[in-house]
């Protein structure tokens, strides 16, 4: 498997979303993509975030961007999530976790020094070429938004 590095195609993905619709990297060409990964739905940090680009979804139609929020949440579970704050992208399942793992945020975490396996916050700006622009790693979520709003205006 190639690398996951900004400059390189992203790793194709064939998940479902809340309605158990197939989403795959493909259906975006020709679009810019913003696609993050979380750790879990209705928790405080994933509801910001999700929020966050819910409120800013204006300003990424403006740039021609599509959001998609992935977590190993299940299909039922996201539904609920996006049905509960209007979330106007597609969360999308990866309960095996491979979509993660092709993507190098299934890692390695640490709480009060319990070691466990866990998504790293992470984001990245695919153009419409499938080619990876920019990739957010250990997300802080306050201003990442405008952080990612930037990287779109500047493709």
């Amino acid at each position: 498997m190639a690398e996951v590095k900004e400059g390189n195609k992203a790793p194709v993905f064939s998940l479902p979303d809340g309605d158990e619709n197939k989403v795959s990297l493909k259906d975006f060409s020709g679009k810019n993509l913003v696609l993050y990964f979380y750790p879990k739905d209705m928790t405080s940090g994933c509801t910001q975030e999700a929020c966050d680009f819910r409120d800013a979804q204006p300003e990424f139609n403006k740039l021609n961007a599509e959001v998609i929020g992935i977590s190993k949440d299940p299909v039922k579970q996201h539904r609920k999530f996006a049905d509960k704050y209007e979330l106007p992208f597609k969360l999308l399942s990866d309960e095996n976790s491979n979509v993660c793992e092709k993507y190098g945020v299934w890692q390695e975490k640490s709480m009060y020094g319990k070691k466990y396996m866990g998504i790293v916050r992470t984001t990245f700006v695919i153009n419409g070429d499938g080619r990876i622009v920019k990739i957010f790693p250990k997300v802080k979520v306050r201003g990442h938004v405008d952080e990612v709003q930037k990287v779109l205006s500047e493709i």
